[in-house]
């Protein structure tokens, strides 16, 4: 059991890690501010047939303490056709899911991100849901790609 518990442990600080270094991330440059790529983006998920169910402005958030951060919104949104099937692969993509996209401002320069969703793959041993991780890869490249002119 002592075993179980610190290869748990070692895995879950990895896992934390490996979210925490962006190591997994691609980031495009954008033409536009952040409002207006976020509605770029919105609009090409709403197009896709993909829900939009939140975003957040991390931006706004900061100002209620008395903070100040560069414009940045995340926006969660997803597919079931697309996110079903990993799930059914295994519950714990379910921390990944919906997908999340960053759009933020940085040194006067607007960028969009995301987790690139191959690495789920091994994170959570996806087997089985190869044509979802793919599916979900190309949707998200297309989607930031359209937001991004």
């Amino acid at each position: 059991m002592k075993r179980f518990l610190t290869a748990l442990s070692i895995l879950a600080v990895s896992t934390v890690l490996g979210h925490a270094s962006g190591e997994n991330w691609i980031i495009k440059d954008t033409k536009s501010p952040v409002a207006e790529t976020v509605q770029k983006l919105v609009a090409a998920i709403e197009m896709a047939g993909s829900k939009v169910f939140a975003t957040i402005d991390h931006a706004a958030g900061a100002k209620t303490v008395g903070s100040d951060l560069e414009p940045m919104v995340l926006v969660i949104f997803g597919n079931p056709k697309v996110g079903t099937p990993m799930l059914e692969a295994d519950r714990h993509v379910g921390i990944d899911l919906p997908v999340r996209v960053l759009v933020w401002d940085e040194d006067g320069k607007t960028h969009i991100g995301y987790e690139d969703p191959q690495s789920m793959k091994t994170m959570y041993g996806l087997d089985g849901a190869e044509g979802s991780l793919s599916a979900l890869s190309g949707a998200l490249e297309k989607l930031t790609t359209a937001a991004a002119q």
